[in-house]
């Protein structure tokens, strides 16, 4: 009888173990395998390798108001709290401050801009507010994105509310606009001048540089095909249809110093532009100035030659993409593109890709284009997909950059999977971010920064681990 009994127990113990086990491995994340994609689901640290490149990330969920330094294990090392929603994302500069711009509490265009912002905060490392700048007005509001130049100075990307009347003057189809607005992206360059002021020191506006053959009696008219170099004002226009106001929809700027070159996205175009920065905001509006010779017009275009009427849609290769910039001296792939490739709408099916494109540039910074031919290259010099497509893919937002060690830390912003492959396409190390709000939208990422211990912002501060960031959301 009593062995009987112990026997039951031993029994009981063991089932017990069994299940406790199994419950434990059901409600944890089976790891990425190294040679295949990151994995989709699971909260937290998901994959730390060896081969990662060693550093700390920086986060700014969009639906927090504040920005995390997370270590390798996904420790909070540093956050900065604010006052406001990010609508980008953070940077953190060389002096260890954080640029950050955010949201303001009653945006002008009745919130209709996605990304808007308005206000640019810079922080000391300890948290001070120590630039406070808004700008926007009644027709005026940055979005997205923001770069610091090296002189200091920031560039921001803004929209200029256009009224029907005034889109129609510049040709735009009538029925695309009436009884609505348009919306054209501009950059501005801004001077801090004190902790709440700034000025405007530089300008670009796309709205200088419009082409269209719709109606010979507005402005603008002209042969679409033989300008590749200005905008037709009635790209994205479906006959017969209402246009978006969200016409070109800005969502990233870049600086190259070497070249002094400016580079944007445009998700609704899906197509990125170089514009020269050293033409003075006299040359910006024109046709003629700067290194490039050409003002303000557009020096180089890719992604979709259908814009400016130089291919078909098998000769589209971006699909709404983002962050797109110029892979920094020093870095495998130095002084190429490198591209996150959204994939919405792409023929093959929704899925994301992460693209480095060669532009076909001189040493002087001219850029080649055969008469009535599209701008090359034919396709991109490297590019990553996950082995099963989808499993990164990001309808919106998203970013990537290039690691010093060679590795590609991708951020796909929309489910919050921020991963590291190698060159030959391995996933070494990822984090799965908690949610930070309600719905579908609490794990938004705009984009992820990886910086190493060397990196002037960080060199000689000593850290102490927190909780994790997983712990932090809701």
């Amino acid at each position: 009888m009593k062995s009987c009994a112990r026997a039951r127990l031993w029994l009981n113990v063991v089932v017990g173990l069994v299940l406790f086990v199994s419950v434990a491995v059901l409600g944890q994340e089976k790891p990425a395998e190294s040679g295949g994609g990151p994995a989709t689901t699971g909260v937290g640290l998901i994959r730390n390798d060896p081969g990662a490149f060693q550093g700390y990330t920086l986060l700014s969920p969009l639906q927090s108001k504040s920005t995390f330094l997370i270590d390798m294990q996904g420790r909070v090392v540093r956050s900065w709290d604010t006052d406001a929603t990010p609508s980008s994302i953070a940077y953190l500069l060389e002096n260890g401050n954080l640029l950050r711009p955010s949201q303001l509490a009653n945006p002008p265009f009745g919130g209709r801009t996605a990304g808007a912002g308005g206000k640019v905060q810079e922080f000391s490392w300890n948290g001070e507010l120590v630039w406070d700048f808004t700008y926007a007005t009644a027709t005026v509001i940055p979005h997205h994105d923001l770069t610091r130049l090296p002189n200091g100075n920031v560039l921001l990307v803004v929209e200029e509310k256009k009224t029907a009347e005034e889109a129609i003057a510049a040709g735009r189809i009538p029925a695309s606009v009436e009884g609505g607005e348009l919306h054209a992206d501009a950059l501005v360059e801004i001077k801090p001048t004190g902790k709440a002021t700034g000025e405007v020191v530089w300008t670009w506006r796309l709205w200088d540089h419009l082409i269209q053959d719709h109606d010979k009696t507005k402005a603008n008219f002209g042969d679409v095909a033989a300008h590749p170099e200005r905008v037709d004002i009635n790209f994205t226009v479906k006959p017969g249809g209402r246009g978006s106001a969200d016409w070109t929809h800005f969502n990233a700027v870049a600086y190259n110093a070497d070249l002094d070159q400016v580079v944007v996205s445009l998700r609704n175009f899906s197509e990125i532009w170089i514009l020269d920065h050293s033409a003075t905001t006299r040359e910006a509006a024109g046709r003629t100035g700067g290194r490039g010779g050409k003002g303000g017009d557009l020096l180089y275009r890719w992604g979709n030659p259908q814009a400016y009427r130089a291919g078909t849609v098998a000769d589209r290769r971006l699909f709404g993409q983002h962050n797109a910039h110029w892979i920094p001296n020093g870095l495998p792939g130095a002084g190429r593109l490198l591209i996150y490739n959204n994939g919405d709408g792409r023929p093959q099916g929704a899925y994301s890709t992460v693209d480095e494109i060669a532009p076909p540039v001189d040493a002087r910074g001219r850029y080649t284009l055969t008469p009535g031919g599209k701008y090359g290259p034919e396709s991109a010099a490297w590019t990553y997909s996950a082995p099963n497509p989808t499993d990164f893919y990001s309808f919106n937002i998203s970013g990537a950059m290039r690691l010093p060690n060679g590795n590609t830390l991708i951020c796909a912003g929309a489910p919050g999977i921020v991963f590291e492959i190698t060159p030959d396409k391995k996933v070494v190390w990822q984090y799965n971010l908690p949610s930070f709000g309600t719905g579908r939208n609490g794990r938004n990422v705009f984009r992820a920064i990886r910086f190493g211990p060397d990196y002037p912002g960080l060199r000689g501060r000593q850290f102490t681990p927190g909780k994790p960031l997983a712990e932090l959301g809701g």
